[in-house]
């Protein structure tokens, strides 16, 4: 193994021990150490440590605004990523199939700060890229969650 591969890893890993942290209910400490990776990542950083770290980062924010600024983080690092470099990490996963999600976020997103306009458009593009999702278990609930906005963004007007 490499040192790039090390490093990759050892990243890797610290960023999944701050998703346990977050999972187990400590937003907190998880949010302090996605954002001491972030630092040292950067805005220049590996697009799928960054796309990964923004993705669960949104979700240890409390404000609206700032749920949205990481989500579109997240959004702009997986538009650089490779399928080599996903591949990298899980060889059973396309860059295309982390779409369905990051928009499915955005149009929660636009929805909580009461732009249904483009939660919308989020929205119509989760679904539209949900023919990426495999038949299993994560598929199935980004599909779920998308009906479920959906009826919402309906009821909202």
């Amino acid at each position: 193994m490499g040192q790039q591969e090390t490093s990759e890893d050892v990243t890797m890993t610290r960023i999944g021990q701050a998703i346990m942290l977050l999972h187990a209910g400590d937003r907190e400490e998880a949010r302090n150490r996605l954002g001491e990776l972030w630092a040292e990542i950067g805005e220049d950083g590996d697009p799928f440590h960054r796309c990964t770290l923004a993705h669960y980062m949104a979700d240890t924010q409390d404000d609206a605004g700032d749920e949205l600024a990481w989500d579109l983080r997240a959004l702009a690092a997986a538009d650089g990523l490779t399928d080599e470099r996903v591949a990298r990490q899980d060889s059973s996963v396309a860059v295309r199939g982390f779409y369905p999600s990051l928009h499915l976020n955005l149009a929660a997103d636009y929805l909580k700060l009461h732009r249904p306009e483009a939660a919308r458009t989020h929205l119509g593009r989760a679904r539209a890229a949900s023919d990426a999702l495999g038949d299993d278990g994560y598929g199935d609930g980004v599909r779920a969650a998308i009906d479920r906005l959906e009826r919402r963004l309906a009821d909202a007007g």
